[in-house]
């Protein structure tokens, strides 16, 4: 409870309920909890929200508390200290609106979903960029356990101009392609893939994401109607495409329909109504990767089916089919070099001719011809045997005696 009121600054029962305690039923035991945390004067109540929720904070005993038991590498939030008027009376705490209160919200049902503990948030994390802007994360999970090894978010209650979240999202691509002190720009600009990342600033801060691309960014949208969420969701697609979607992989034309996700901004937009409307809450199906139409879990949102595992099985496929194309070929070439020529003509035998010749039980007279000069062959053969037949006939009559042509002719009449 102190390590969250040292990370959070400030939080209601009912988010320290769902972040610490998810598996009560209700935020009893938290309030239980806190009460006497307040009797041992660690924490105090700052104020009562409209909501009628009271709203927690340290006292200068409870941070100091906190401050021993949360790591070193953990942002420790500043003091909200107790304020008098003139008359000694308390002042009532102002500065937290409900933008704060999504944020700790969304922090919570996150938490309380199994990414991560209250000890992976971190609040206003600072990301300068060299032309002198600071652009700073509502929220910096790490969640490695849960396949998320670190996401930056963003809380919006569908306030801001679209155009606001686009120059976030493009601050934070900027920032992603920032070189990492003294790495080589020449061996930077030739890297493919992901050893690009190897010279960039972000990965010597993040893990590595686990697929491609640079650390996710979500935008988690609360307030006003779903109809105007859905809106705002559709039109931060539209605008900000260039940064999530990904390029071509080289050979597109051969069938590569894979996407190169390696220089591009993962974007999961989020409904904090639709997670506490789930039953799994942000375990659910409740993100949506921008450029997909349909709803998934956190780690299938994030995940890349259309990107480097298509590309290998695509390359795979193309690389086989170009083999075979090959193998085919050189087949095609090697039969063709042995295909027979008529030793008449020069003419190569067709396929036709060429499996009759090689289907002949024995060799034939003409084997070596092709289809027209054997069937000229044969042809000039058959007239010859026909003309020779004619002519032994002749001659044969001309040699029988005169009687018998007479007699033979006369029976013939008769």
């Amino acid at each position: 409870m102190l390590k969250a009121l040292g990370i959070f600054q400030r939080a209601t029962a009912d988010q320290l309920w769902r972040m610490l305690r998810p598996s009560d039923r209700h935020d009893r035991m938290t309030r239980d909890t806190l009460n006497a945390l307040k009797g041992s004067g660690l924490v105090r109540v700052e104020t009562r929200l409209e909501s009628g929720h009271q709203l927690w904070v340290l006292t200068e005993k409870g941070h100091k508390e906190a401050k021993l038991l949360l790591p070193k590498n953990v942002r420790m939030s500043a003091l909200r200290k107790l304020e008098f008027d003139d008359e000694g009376r308390p002042v009532e705490a102002d500065g937290y609106d409900e933008h704060a209160a999504a944020v700790t919200s969304t922090a919570a049902v996150l938490t309380g979903a199994g990414y991560g503990t209250p000890l992976s948030w971190q609040t206003e994390i600072a990301y300068r960029l060299p032309y002198g802007y600071t652009q700073y994360a509502d929220l910096t999970m790490r969640a490695p356990d849960a396949g998320v090894p670190a996401m930056l978010l963003e809380v919006d209650r569908v306030t801001e101009p679209v155009d606001d979240l686009v120059d976030k999202l493009r601050r934070y691509s900027d920032w992603f392609e920032l070189l990492a002190p003294k790495a080589d720009a020449n061996k930077e600009r030739a890297a493919r893939g992901a050893a690009v990342h190897d010279f960039r600033l972000w990965s010597r801060i993040y893990p590595p994401t686990g697929r491609e691309g640079y650390v996710p960014v979500a935008f988690v949208f609360t307030g006003k109607t779903a109809a105007q969420r859905e809106s705002r969701m559709r039109r931060l697609e539209q605008a900000a495409r260039t940064y999530f979607a990904g390029a071509s992989y080289p050979g597109r034309s051969a069938g590569i329909t894979a996407v190169d996700y390696h220089r591009a901004v993962p974007v999961v937009v989020a409904e904090l109504e639709r997670i506490t409307a789930d039953p799994a809450g942000a375990a659910g199906a409740v993100w949506r990767r921008l450029g997909r139409e349909e709803w998934q879990t956190l780690p299938e949102a994030l995940d890349n089916p259309d990107g480097d595992r298509l590309y290998a099985a695509q390359w795979k496929e193309a690389r086989d089919r170009r083999a075979e194309r090959e193998a085919a070929e050189r087949e095609a070439a090697e039969r063709e070099a042995k295909r027979p020529v008529c030793a008449r003509c020069g003419a190569k035998f067709s396929d036709e001719r060429w499996q009759q010749v090689r289907q002949s039980s024995w060799p034939g007279k003409w084997d070596d011809l092709c289809g027209e000069c054997a069937k000229e062959s044969v042809a000039r053969a058959e007239a010859e045997r026909a003309a020779q037949r004619l002519a032994e006939d002749v001659a044969a009559t001309a040699a029988e005696p005169e009687t018998l042509r007479a007699r033979g002719l006369f029976r013939r009449r008769g």
